[in-house]
C-alpha cells in the first residue's frame, strides 16, 4: 500500500515538474518572439532603433568594442536576414519539387554558419552566444569585421569590401570578382550602410542619451 502511494506520488511529481517546464518554455518563447519581431521600417536606422532601443545599445557597444560602424552592422543584417531572428537558407529541391537539404548551416540575424560561430565563441569566450539573439549577432559581426581588418587589411569603414569578405569568407575573398551576384550584394550593403549613416546623424545624439529602462 505504501509502495503504491509512493509510486502515485512520484508520477504526480513528474507530471507537475513537466507541466511547469512546458509553461516556462512557452513563456520564454513568448518573451523572445515578442522581443525579436521584425522592425516595421528596416530601411531607416532611426525608425529601427526607436522601435528597438536595446538594439541601438547593442550595436553601439559593438562599435566601441570592435570598431565596426553601426551602419555597416545593420546593413549586413538587413542583407543577410532582413532582421528575421529565425532566418535560414531555403531548402534545395529534388526535381524542382521535393524539398531537400539546406545549402548551409546559416542561421539567425547574422546568418553565421556553425563553424564560424564556434570560432567566434572560442576566440571571445562568449560560450553562451546564440545566433537568434541580436546582441550576440551584433558582437559576432563586429568580431568578424575586426578579423577581416587584421587578416585582409580591409578598412573597417570600407563597407563594400568588408561585406565581400563577410559573404565569401577570408579564404575565398580573392575570388569574388567571378561572382556577379555577390558583387551586387556588396554594392547593396554599401549603399544601405551609407543611407543608415546619414539617418543616424539625425538621431544618434537623441538615442545615445541614457534612458532609464529596466529589462
Amino acid at each position: 500500500m505504501i509502495k503504491h502511494k509512493f509510486h502515485i506520488y512520484l508520477l504526480y511529481s513528474k507530471y507537475v515538474i513537466r507541466k511547469k517546464k512546458l509553461i516556462l518554455c512557452f513563456l520564454t518563447l513568448l518573451v523572445v518572439s515578442g522581443c525579436s519581431s521584425i522592425p516595421k521600417n528596416t530601411s531607416n536606422a532611426c525608425s529601427i532603433f526607436s522601435e528597438k532601443y536595446f538594439w541601438f545599445k547593442n550595436a553601439l557597444a559593438t562599435e566601441k568594442k570592435w570598431g565596426a560602424p553601426i551602419e555597416l552592422q545593420m546593413a549586413i543584417i538587413k542583407r543577410e536576414s532582413s532582421f528575421d531572428w529565425l532566418a535560414k537558407p531555403g531548402r534545395t529541391k529534388i526535381f524542382k519539387i521535393i524539398p531537400w537539404k539546406r545549402p548551409s548551416s546559416s542561421f539567425g540575424y547574422s546568418q553565421a554558419v556553425i563553424g564560424t560561430w564556434d570560432m567566434y565563441k572560442q576566440d571571445t569566450g562568449n560560450d553562451l552566444a546564440l545566433r537568434v539573439r541580436f546582441k550576440d549577432s551584433s558582437d559576432f559581426i563586429g568580431w568578424y569585421i575586426h578579423q577581416t581588418n587584421k587578416k585582409l587589411r580591409i578598412s573597417k569603414k570600407d563597407y563594400y569590401r568588408q561585406y565581400l569578405a563577410y559573404h565569401e569568407g577570408w579564404g575565398n575573398y580573392k575570388n569574388y570578382k567571378n561572382k556577379t551576384n555577390v558583387v551586387s550584394y556588396a554594392r547593396e550593403v554599401s549603399s544601405q550602410a551609407r543611407k543608415y549613416k546619414g539617418q543616424l546623424k539625425k538621431c544618434k545624439s537623441r538615442l545615445d542619451r541614457n534612458k532609464f529602462i529596466f529589462f
